[in-house]
């Protein structure tokens, strides 16, 4: 291509509303425009990344076997009720009627609908196993769309499905998936991190999620640093640091202390003069409409996944403010489990043999001392909390990190979820039907590229890996108007064309300046400049990440150029 015929509004100023970098470089390097909130358009640049990243994509899920289907955006409401997900997703799912009053949504993801094909076609185990994906269009009614492309409403998702015969054919599936997943994110050249997940609203049994670390991130990662664990928060497991100060000793009974006004764990602990670590702290959540008590170490937080998980409960919300005084007698900041006999009470592990520690007295403005877990009150341990930075690694011992990230992958074991709850059958070996297992996999095609982005950039623009920059090369003659360096550019220019590289020539009538600027803006990763050397037949190599430049013989170019680029020399 030649850029005097290319649309690629560059802009020199960083837009106002773009906050996080990649918001900032997308826009500057002319690669989207925002529509709407949430809602872009892309632009040559963007397009061109896209169409490698979904190219790297197909090759790997073809690779394992999966068939590429394309399904409709555009759904009826009546197969996501059969799943139980027209409610479970509330609000994010985009929702409308046609002109007959019918109940329609836009699709987010595609479980439902490769069900109903698998319930409509599949007849016998022999049709085992399967893999079907799709490269589409989804849509999400996001309450706050940010970052660019990394919160928005309407985005390209590759998303596949499997269906086996049983959990062994699934795991099977489900590790081919991850291997496929390394190499997609390695061919685009990202550093990642896989980390164990929660399941969420897809259902399932385990859960795997592929995400970049970045400050632009929303997703908190636990990390080791001297092994390779590392999980969602919602789901990591940690060993608790040690309290700040022991336990008093002895076998002390509770006694009751006037607390003035004191609300949080902080006020308490600067009342008392002892650190969180040795406080308790209480809440009152309600499970499927129960009341349930919970005990936390001060200084500790709930993960609601894991207590949902715990409870096999399909809602979980804090107590309301009424409920707490009709339960309790008292509001909230005074409350504790001593002499709680109405309800469940759970303690983390991390109450577990601790003694002598600061609760709640359920009355208003006092608190106990000398609280001891199994003795004062007899919770059910489970680990209930999030894990923390400093905690201890589960597998190592090592500390942990929290680590800022963003979602680019995430494989799931559906399991029977929607085979059961929509009807999908078929006959086994021994002529009796049964439901196949299902798996779900996506990627986010957008977000590869804006994690990239992110990773890879620098004061001058984008630093893209040539797997995925729209352009690898670009050759930018000084001088366009000079007729040895027209006509040196219009030669490697077709040589490269011919040896099947994705070249791009610079025939602007601009300045060198604003050709250079331009190039490193929009991250091409390689540049060839023809210049005066040229009468010496030579002409400058520069490579965009290192900004290392070399002169290089013409005769010698495309091959530095297919060297560079890891390609087969094929001659033009």
């Amino acid at each position: 291509m030649r850029w005097s015929t290319l649309f690629i509004p560059t802009l020199r100023e960083t837009p106002a509303e773009a906050e996080v970098i990649s918001h900032q470089l997308l826009l500057r390097a002319g690669y989207i425009r925002q529509l709407a909130a949430g809602i872009y358009s892309y632009l040559l640049p963007a397009q061109r990344s896209l169409l490698k990243i979904q190219q790297i994509v197909r090759e790997e899920m073809n690779a394992i076997g999966g068939q590429e289907l394309f399904l409709p955006a555009l759904h009826p409401a009546e197969v996501w009720q059969e799943s139980g997900r027209w409610e479970v997703m509330g609000d994010n799912l985009f929702r409308l009627k046609d002109r007959f009053g019918r109940d329609l949504c836009l699709g987010m993801t595609h479980e439902e609908i490769v069900t109903t094909i698998a319930r409509g076609e599949l007849r016998s185990y022999k049709q085992l196993p399967q893999i079907w994906y799709q490269i589409q269009t989804k849509f999400r009614d996001e309450p706050r769309p940010k970052s660019g492309l990394l919160r928005v409403r309407q985005f390209i998702m590759k998303d596949a499905y499997t269906f086996d015969i049983d959990a062994a054919g699934l795991d099977f599936a489900y590790d081919k998936h991850y291997a496929a997943y390394r190499r997609i994110f390695d061919r685009c050249g990202l550093d990642y991190l896989i980390v164990e997940a929660h399941s969420g609203a897809m259902g399932g049994s385990q859960s795997h999620e592929f995400m970049i670390a970045s400050n632009a991130g929303e997703d908190l990662v636990v990390r080791c640093r001297n092994c390779s664990y590392a999980a969602n928060l919602e789901k990591a497991v940690s060993t608790a640091t040690a309290p700040a100060i022991p336990d008093p000793v002895g076998d002390l009974a509770p006694e009751e202390f006037h607390t003035p006004g004191l609300k949080t764990i902080a006020d308490l602990s600067a009342f008392t003069k002892l650190p969180e670590t040795s406080q308790m702290k209480s809440l009152v959540m309600v499970a499927d409409r129960k009341p349930i008590l919970i005990m936390l170490r001060g200084d500790h937080q709930l993960s609601e996944t894991k207590l949902q998980s715990v409870l096999g409960a399909q809602e979980i919300r804090q107590a309301h403010p009424h409920e707490i005084v009709e339960w309790f007698g008292a509001r909230a900041g005074s409350l504790g489990p001593v002499g709680v006999t109405t309800m469940r009470v759970l303690a983390d592990e991390a109450l577990q043999g601790r003694r002598n520690l600061v609760t709640g007295a359920n009355k208003d403005d006092y608190h106990f001392r000398h609280v001891t877990p199994g003795e004062d009150f007899h919770p059910e341990y489970f680990d209930l909390r999030q894990a923390g930075a400093g905690d201890g690694c589960p597998n190592c011992g090592g500390p942990l990190d929290l680590v800022k990230t963003i979602e680019i992958g995430h494989i799931f074991k559906l399991g029977y979820k929607y085979s059961e709850s929509m009807g999908l059958r078929v006959l086994g070996e021994d002529g009796k039907e049964f439901a196949p297992i299902m798996g779900s996999y996506g990627i986010g095609i957008e977000r590869v590229l804006t994690c990239a982005i992110e990773l890879f950039h620098d004061k001058d623009g984008i630093v893209l890996p040539s797997s995925i920059a729209p352009f690898s090369v670009v050759i930018t003659p000084v001088n366009y108007h000079d007729a040895l360096q027209r006509e040196t550019a219009d030669l490697l220019y077709a040589r490269c064309t011919a040896a099947g590289i994705d070249v791009l020539l610079d025939d602007r009538d601009e300045r060198p300046g604003v050709k250079f600027k331009d190039a490193d803006l929009i991250g091409i990763p390689y540049r060839i400049t023809v210049g005066k050397k040229v009468t010496e037949g030579k002409v400058e190599f520069i490579e965009r990440r290192t900004k290392t430049s070399e002169d290089v013989l013409l005769h010698d170019v495309l091959g530095r150029v297919q060297t560079a680029l890891n390609v087969p020399m094929k001659s033009a």
